[in-house]
């Protein structure tokens, strides 16, 4: 069973839950990061084509802020901040009292909110099929991006040899 990072009762503070799956095999920790990476703008259309799907729309939280971003030294395996990372937050509830919920690295708040109507969508089952499909097709996408970044890098690699 895999594990996600959720908020606590304390609001400044995260807790590690057990994952649940919410979408078509994705865990809502996979899908959430498939579509913060995913393109804002084809984010932003699927977010606004479903919009009247979702009823009334509270913001509870919509801000920007820094967070620390946590590394593990691969030598030791101790883990050190590398710095501060600009992050975009949403918090919302929708209609059905649904709560959806993002991060996303840059100042982009418009996008944050995106991500966040379609984690609540989801969680209620508004346009399952529609947001799945386009889950699959960027996960897809980024699959292939990643596969071609790591073969370029590979081409770069030199044996050495060693006495």
């Amino acid at each position: 069973m895999g594990w996600q990072v959720a908020r606590s009762a304390n609001p400044h503070f995260f807790k590690c839950v057990p994952a649940k799956v919410i979408s078509m095999g994705y865990t809502q920790s996979e899908y959430l990061s498939v579509l913060t990476h995913s393109p804002a703008e084809a984010v932003k259309a699927l977010a606004e084509a479903i919009l009247p799907e979702l009823g009334d729309i509270k913001v509870i939280v919509n801000r920007t802020g820094l967070v620390m971003l946590p590394y593990t030294d691969s030598a030791l395996g101790a883990v050190f901040h590398l710095g501060e990372v600009l992050v975009s937050e949403a918090h919302v509830q929708i209609g059905s009292g649904a709560q959806g919920y993002a991060v996303c690295a840059g100042r982009d708040l418009v996008q944050a909110l995106a991500v966040a109507l379609l984690d609540a969508a989801l969680t209620t089952g508004i346009e399952t099929a529609r947001i799945n499909a386009f889950i699959d097709a960027q996960a897809r996408a980024q699959a292939e991006s990643d596969d071609l970044l790591l073969r370029k890098v590979e081409a770069t690699r030199v044996a050495m040899e060693t006495f």
